[in-house]
């Protein structure tokens, strides 16, 4: 993957930013022609210059002048076809900045099928995930590619990443958007297709120092994740629901052989400053995902694990014992108990010398209140 430098050419993807912060993303082509709310914009006119120039649109009437004296140039024909523009949008002398795309901005145009994992994750992934040059990486669940970008520019050329996508279609998606960012298919990506299973099944132990999953049921996985994960390597996971965190954070505990997972989400706000007039943007990007991240013990080693209290109880399910078929198995002396049962649940959640201290305390207001009253009376 070469670094991009020096003028833009064909092929390229540039991004247009006007005045007003507005992105417009195209790919270069000859004889290209990319249409604005506010006029046309030749990819001629952009071709062959510096990053950071400044080009301005043209009228759908200058266009077709341009257009004209170069067919009367080469003595052709105009071809008679539908034209690219809109006459309500035939002015011009509107300004754009072109640049190359960053990373981020590319994964927010690019072309999609599945849904992408926003930039903010991406980031916090590459980061936590402690993903460097020269690493080898497996990661379930490629879907567009927005993750498999982050990490291909993490590892480098040195670095190795295997993809696991179920969809076909969803890893050709994938695959064209790297091809397109890095200007050709990533020699260090091995994109693969299928049950991640039966794939890792046959993968080499220990062959990867990190993993990223993505998909729906990352609990179900653990197993052969551990196989192939060397001792110390870290599991980032993405998951977008509470139900989808408790669940894969219950089954790292129950398994032993990682550590106590760590949970975080991301938010991002921007701001705007213009003078004095400093404050936040009204619109935010809130939650879009879950992160969570544990590391893989060596074999044999059991993960150490944090004292719960006996006094608190976060697993019993409260309605465990009114479930309609409970009920119907048993007397009710039985339902009795299961009363009795909640009000125990109930009780643990605070301990007696809590309680007696907050009763002392409510104790002891009450009675200034009620002194501070006599007296007024």
């Amino acid at each position: 993957m070469s670094l991009r430098r020096g003028p833009l050419s064909v092929g390229e993807r540039v991004q247009l930013t006007d005045r007003r912060g507005r992105k417009l993303t195209v790919m270069l082509e000859p004889g290209g022609l990319t249409q604005t709310d506010h006029g046309l914009l030749p990819h001629e006119a952009m071709i062959g210059l510096p990053e950071g120039s400044v080009v301005v649109t043209i009228s759908a009437d200058k266009w077709r002048q341009m257009r004209h004296k170069q067919d009367a140039s080469t003595d052709t024909e105009a071809p008679d076809r539908a034209k690219p523009w809109k006459s309500s949008r035939g002015i011009g002398g509107w300004a754009f900045t072109v640049m190359r795309p960053r990373l981020e901005d590319y994964i927010l145009s690019m072309p999609r099928g599945a849904q992408i994992m926003y930039p903010k994750d991406v980031a916090r992934v590459i980061l936590l995930g402690d993903i460097r040059p020269g690493m080898r990486v497996l990661e379930s669940g490629a879907g567009s590619g927005a993750m498999s970008l982050g990490l291909l520019d993490a590892i480098g050329t040195e670095g190795k990443l295997t993809s696991i996508e179920r969809r076909e279609e969803f890893a050709r998606v994938a695959m064209g958007n790297a091809t397109v960012f890095f200007g050709q298919r990533p020699a260090q990506w091995d994109l693969c297709t299928g049950d991640f299973d039966a794939i890792a099944a046959d993968l080499p132990e220990d062959g990867f120092d990190r993993i990223v999953l993505d998909m729906l049921d990352p609990w179900n996985r653990l197993e052969q994740a551990y196989r192939v994960m060397a001792p110390g390597g870290v599991l980032t996971a993405y998951v977008t629901t509470t139900t989808q965190l408790s669940r894969l954070a219950e089954a790292l505990r129950a398994d032993g052989r990682w550590t106590e997972p760590e949970i975080m989400e991301s938010l991002e706000r921007s701001w705007k400053a213009d003078g004095l007039a400093v404050r936040p943007e009204h619109e935010m990007i809130g939650h879009t995902g879950f992160l969570l991240i544990s590391r893989a013990m060596a074999p044999g080693q059991q993960a150490l694990r944090k004292h719960v209290r006996a006094t608190k109880d976060y697993q019993t399910d409260v309605d465990q014992s009114r479930r309609p078929d409970t009920i119907s198995k048993f007397s009710q002396e039985r339902e009795m108990q299961d009363v009795e049962d909640l009000k125990d649940l109930e009780l643990r959640r605070v301990s007696d010398r809590k309680l007696r201290k907050v009763l002392r305390d409510l104790d002891h207001q009450v009675r200034t209140l009620q002194g501070g009253q006599g007296q007024e009376g």
